[in-house]
C-alpha cells in the first residue's frame, strides 16, 4: 500500500493511489457522489449518523466524519485540538488500517483521510472501502443464534487481532462486523493503537462482554447468553495456545 499526501487550502489529504487515482475535497461530501445513503442498522449499530455509504455497487466506499460521542459530543461535536498532521486522528487511523491490511487482517482498506484546520482546532474525515455483505455483530445476533462453531470462531478471530498487537479502543458488538461467510471484520479504529501484549487484551474483551450484555438487557430477543461468551473465550484461548 502506498500513500500520497496533498496539501489543501486549510489542511491536507492522505490517500492511496492504488485504490483511487486522484482525490479532491469534494469527495469528502456525500452530496458530491452520484449515490449516497446513510449507514443503517439495528440496536444502535448505525452509529451517530455521521457515516455514509457512497459510490455505486460493486465498488462502494464508507465516508465517515469524525464526531465525538457522549457528553463531549454534545458540547464540542466534531472539533479536535491540533497537535500536528501525523498525530491527527484521520492520518493515524489511515496508517493503522494500512498496516493491518498489509498484515492480512480483516479491516476496511483505507482510501483517503483529510483534516481541515481552524487555528488550533481541526475537523476530520475518512474514506474506506466498504466490506461487501457485512453487518454488525449486534445485527447478526438480532437475526439468529450463533452456535458453537460461530462463537469459537469469533474468539479465535479476535485473538488473531490481539496477536498482531491490535488494541481497539471501543471493541463493541457494533464495531465488529460479520460477512456472509461468517468471518469477523473490525471497524472504527479511531484512538486504536498497536501495542505489545498486556492488560489491554483482557480489557478489550471485557468491553465487548459489557456491550453484548447491554444489548441483551435492552433487547431480550437477541441471541446471546453466558454459554455463548464461554465458547468465545474457549476459541480465544485455544487460538492463543496454538499461536
Amino acid at each position: 500500500m502506498t500513500e500520497t499526501v496533498e496539501k489543501t487550502r486549510n489542511g491536507a489529504i492522505l490517500y492511496d493511489r492504488q485504490v483511487i487515482s486522484e482525490i479532491s475535497e469534494a469527495r469528502f461530501a456525500a452530496a458530491n457522489w452520484l449515490h449516497s445513503e446513510p449507514v443503517g442498522g439495528v440496536l444502535g449499530s448505525q452509529g451517530r449518523g455521521n457515516t455514509m455509504f457512497v459510490g455505486n455497487v460493486p465498488r462502494q466506499f464508507v465516508l465517515r466524519h469524525y464526531q465525538r460521542g457522549g457528553l463531549a459530543g454534545k458540547l464540542i461535536a466534531d472539533v479536535y485540538l491540533w497537535t500536528g498532521a501525523d498525530s491527527s486522528r484521520p492520518f493515524r487511523e489511515w496508517r493503522m488500517l494500512a498496516k493491518m491490511a498489509d498484515n492480512g487482517l480483516r479491516v476496511p482498506r483505507p482510501v483517503a483521510a483529510r483534516y481541515c484546520r481552524r487555528g488550533l482546532l481541526y475537523t476530520a474525515d475518512l474514506i474506506t472501502v466498504r466490506i461487501p455483505n457485512a453487518r454488525s455483530l449486534s445485527t447478526r445476533l438480532h437475526e439468529r443464534a450463533g452456535g458453537e462453531v460461530f462463537w469459537r470462531g469469533l474468539g479465535a478471530a479476535i485473538q488473531e487481532f490481539h496477536a498482531h498487537g491490535v488494541c481497539h479502543a471501543d471493541m463493541s458488538a457494533h464495531n465488529l462486523q460479520i460477512d456472509d461467510s461468517g468471518y469477523l471484520w473490525m471497524l472504527d479504529f479511531d484512538r486504536g493503537r498497536l501495542l505489545p501484549p498486556g492488560q489491554w487484551q483482557q480489557k478489550t474483551l471485557a468491553r465487548l462482554h459489557r456491550s453484548l450484555r447491554k444489548i441483551k438487557l435492552a433487547t431480550p430477543s437477541v441471541h446471546f447468553d453466558a454459554n455463548d461468551w464461554e465458547m468465545l473465550l474457549q476459541g480465544y484461548f485455544a487460538a492463543s495456545r496454538s499461536a
